[in-house]
């Protein structure tokens, strides 16, 4: 990393309560989608429910008003009353983190949004549009975690793409307690991850998440490189299928694993890359399809096609199927 001056690494510092509590999840980590009501304005009570039934699930923590929950499209109003509503309904029994984003100015307000709205950390989602340099990004994320007391996670993918030098830098910035890679390329991380264990004091206390999406689909492969933690939307419409792919993976289980990899996950990947957005808006069709009307997607979204909602629910019928058939095997 050339930075024309020298930076500084700071001290490094322990974990945050956060980090310490997703060290060894008991769950997959839940991404709600934001519910709106019939009049297109967010329902409140239908997003408690869906965190609520998420929780209760085995989430082990939720992860409100990010990718999934698209951020992007709401207004600072709304994206703290969804934080208000995801941290009274699970009342303290998993930790809540919120999405942060855009400029520096703004990610700092909606950090600021969230911790008075009761979270317990941030997702940084990447700054607005610009291709920032690393020291550019650096100085971004460092002020973000310091506008507030939470624990920030930095999220790594399109315009926010960090060398390990960087991602050390990170890791020893009070405040900021693990990277969620949504760029996919291994060698990358292998490196980062190698940084980080040869130049932190305490490096097990930094977490990594495959945020890709669809991530169980290369959890195995991310495994690997000593990332464990990762996100799941699917999580949102078939937490049943989330579960028993997250307990097989940490058992061992590699049957189990690879019959859902192949009968579900990668069919709902190949069905995923039919339409721009359907990491989102095929994800809410699903929770609709599974009798929880979270309304549609907000522009520039758009809903998927009736075809491949129909192709979604016979997925999902296949998927039980499977996981029935993986338990009767044992």
């Amino acid at each position: 990393m050339d930075l024309g001056e020298p930076v500084d690494l700071g001290q490094p510092v322990t974990s945050a309560p956060l980090a310490a509590r997703l060290r060894v999840p008991s769950g997959p980590l839940f991404f709600p989608v934001t519910a709106y009501g019939p009049d297109g304005a967010i329902d409140t009570g239908v997003l408690r429910t869906h965190v609520r039934r998420g929780v209760e699930a085995g989430a082990a923590a939720v992860f409100v008003c990010c990718g999934t929950g698209e951020f992007h499209a709401l207004t600072p109003e709304e994206f703290q009353e969804c934080v208000r509503a995801a941290v009274a309904e699970t009342a303290g029994r998993v930790p809540v983190v919120a999405g942060a984003g855009y400029g520096t100015a703004l990610a700092v307000r909606y950090a600021r949004l969230a911790e008075e709205a009761g979270a317990d950390g941030l997702l940084a989602l990447p700054p607005y549009l610009v291709v920032a340099a690393q020291e550019g990004l650096l100085r971004h994320y460092r002020e973000l975690a310091a506008a507030t007391s939470l624990p920030v996670v930095v999220y790594q993918r399109d315009n926010a793409v960090f060398t390990p030098e960087t991602v050390v830098a990170l890791a020893r910035t009070e405040g900021i307690v693990g990277l969620k890679d949504g760029l996919g390329d291994l060698d990358l991380m292998t490196r980062i991850v190698s940084a980080v264990r040869g130049e932190v004091s305490g490096p097990d206390d930094f977490l990594y998440f495959n945020g890709l999406p669809t991530a169980e689909l290369t959890q195995p492969a991310y495994r690997a490189v000593g990332v464990s933690l990762y996100s799941s939307a699917v999580f949102c419409f078939v937490p049943e299928i989330a579960l028993a792919f997250h307990r097989a993976l940490g058992a061992g289980d590699d049957a189990t694993v690879q019959r859902l990899l192949d009968g579900f996950y990668r069919p709902f990947v190949a069905l995923r890359s039919l339409g721009r957005g359907y990491a989102v808006s095929l994800v809410k069709a699903g929770v609709r399809l599974r009798g929880l009307d979270v309304g549609e997607v907000r522009p520039p979204l758009h809903e998927p096609a009736g075809e491949h909602v129909k192709r979604l629910s016979e997925l999902i019928e296949r998927g039980h199927a499977l996981l029935e058939e993986c338990l009767e095997g044992k």
